[in-house]
């Protein structure tokens, strides 16, 4: 029968189940799975017959086939950049605007470069940790680019997780960007900020 699934629990193997009785017992990501066309256990979260059940729970678990690779987040990174200058030169147009009509002025240029550089940062950390805590999982410019920021069991992380990975993400930009390049020979595709916050990019497909 091709439905005859095994489970591998408490050291022993239980079964056989049909694809169906497997997804109404709950199964997760990292359940072990003999599958009838294998002769290995695999992860469930390995096995394709069961993306769109996990997908379903919101569960997008990283495997080998659907870790983001470095272009996709350079992109989504790119996308969410000219975003942020678009907000920056809006926020500036209506503070000039507003001066003009209300007598009321705020001199930019004295606020000194290093300072504004600081509200920009902080505006950037927090734009993109709220929206990788949100049900969205992400930013702008990765859900345009059908990317999800998760944990290791594929699930949506808190905002204490994506605070932190973001301010993370200031030591991934020492010494060139290095930690951002690690993401090109980490066999997770990880980079700095997200081996600190136990985190993983995934691309759905």
């Amino acid at each position: 029968m091709i439905n005859n699934y095994y489970l591998f629990e408490e050291g022993q193997q239980i079964g056989p189940f049909s694809h169906y009785e497997l997804m109404d017992k709950g199964v997760e990501p990292g359940t072990l799975i003999l599958s009838p066309i294998s002769d290995n256990w695999q992860s469930a979260a390995d096995l394709p017959e069961f993306y769109e059940y996990f997908e379903s729970r919101s569960i997008y678990a990283p495997t080998t086939y659907n870790l983001a690779n470095f272009w996709w987040r350079l992109l989504a990174y790119i996308i969410d950049y000219i975003l942020m200058i678009i907000l920056i030169v809006a926020m500036g147009t209506l503070i000039g605007v507003t001066s003009r009509f209300s007598g009321f002025t705020i001199d930019l240029e004295h606020q000194g470069e290093a300072k504004l550089d600081l509200i920009i940062g902080l505006v950037t950390i927090f734009y993109n940790a709220g929206f990788e805590a949100a049900e969205l999982q992400g930013s702008i410019g990765k859900i345009i680019c059908k990317l999800k920021v998760v944990n290791a069991g594929g699930r949506r992380i808190s905002f204490a997780t994506a605070l932190g990975r973001n301010f993370a993400k200031i030591l991934s930009s020492l010494m060139c960007g290095l930690g951002f390049f690690n993401i090109f020979w980490n066999k997770q595709r990880q980079g700095w900020h997200d081996v600190i916050a136990k985190t993983y990019v995934i691309k759905r497909s």
